[in-house]
């Protein structure tokens, strides 16, 4: 198949062409913009392959779309470019509205202008895949978890920027039969993430000897999905996902915050100690919290597994092991992000 993946110089979307380029025939185009946190040195030896194909274009420009889909045809388009750092959504808004709901928007309009141009079988088997969050849901209490038919209960604007998103999206496959995909994606993690998340956060600033800033207790959890899981779960849902179906994509690993780093530091302990021989751990400072921090965000995947077969392959604990490995392994990759981007910044404090 052709496939367009918008956002494909990010964290997910170049694992995903990583991961389509080494075990499938697929052709792929990444359509980026190439903003702060686009890396095309995240595509690592998939660039070299004569399937994958580069355009540097705004999701927001409906011509430069167009252009895209008209020469190079995609059979489907899996939806990832997006804003997606909640602390620089306190801070600035408006572009997350612009990319996250007009760019959704703008890729919906002229996907389905293309899609209208296609003879029968082609249209039949086109897909529109949009991949989203689980913030979308808001905070959960002690129990329960998210599953699909989840009330939208977005707390931030980055969550409300993908609710509309999300929104748009199935009101294209309602009103106008487009047929679409959605899934919501719990916390991914792994190699290449740029280092303003807080996994490879931690990871860089425990190595420059700085604190570890810990925000509010630490007591929020999260449910970890290793970002190699969360594209197999891609693939497998625009191959075989049931036209307008949304599925919840999810690692089983719930986890405090506070816990995640102290996991980070105790492998940073046992593979590169510090000169004092004194335990990361120490480096960690609690910092005033996030505002509107959501408390607890857990993902039902029994309708992925069920329908599809799909399930994570990674525990937290060889996941976080893999990406502590990879990021020692790899400085050259993410020290001159941190220097030149000021991606280990704080932000979000709506001062």
């Amino acid at each position: 198949m052709r496939i367009l993946v918008t956002g494909g110089a990010g964290f997910i979307g170049s694992a995903l062409i990583r991961h389509l380029i080494g075990t499938t025939e697929h052709e792929i185009l990444n359509l980026d913009k190439l903003t702060y946190a686009g890396t095309l040195t995240a595509l690592g030896d998939a660039s070299a392959s004569e399937r994958y194909r580069f355009l540097k274009a705004d999701i927001c420009d409906a011509e430069e779309v167009r252009a895209a889909l008209g020469e190079f045809r995609p059979d489907v388009i899996t939806h990832l470019a997006a804003e997606s750092h909640v602390d620089r959504s306190i801070d600035g808004p408006g572009a997350f509205i612009q990319t996250n709901v007009v760019g959704t928007y703008v890729m919906l309009a002229e996907a389905r202008s293309y899609w209208l141009t296609l003879e029968d079988e082609a249209r039949q088997s086109f897909r529109f895949h949009h991949i989203s969050t689980d913030e979308v849901f808001g905070s959960l209490g002690e129990d329960g978890l998210f599953t699909e038919q989840t009330p939208y209960d977005p707390r931030s604007p980055y969550s409300a920027s993908k609710a509309g998103s999300d929104h748009l999206v199935s009101a294209w496959g309602h009103t106008y039969g487009l047929p679409i995909l959605i899934t919501n994606c719990s916390n991914n993690y792994g190699p290449y993430q740029f280092p303003e998340k807080m996994v490879p956060l931690m990871i860089v600033k425990a190595l420059a000897g700085e604190n570890l800033p810990v925000y509010g207790k630490g007591d929020q959890i999260r449910d970890w999905l290793f970002v190699d899981d969360h594209v197999r779960a891609l693939q497998t849902v625009f191959e075989r996902g049931e036209v307008g179906r949304t599925y919840n994509v999810g690692g089983n690993n719930e986890k405090q915050n506070i816990d995640v780093v102290n996991t980070i530091c105790g492998i940073l302990d046992e593979l590169t100690p510090r000169p004092d021989g004194k335990p990361y751990r120490d480096q960690i400072t609690f910092v005033a919290d996030r505002p509107g921090h959501d408390k607890r965000y857990a993902i039902d995947a029994s309708r992925i597994e069920g329908e599809l077969g799909w399930t994570p392959e990674e525990s937290f604990e060889s996941g976080i092991r893999k990406t502590v490995e990879w990021y020692l392994a790899n400085e050259g990759w993410w020290r001159p992000i941190v220097a030149e981007r000021q991606a280990d910044r704080r932000r979000g404090l709506a001062a």
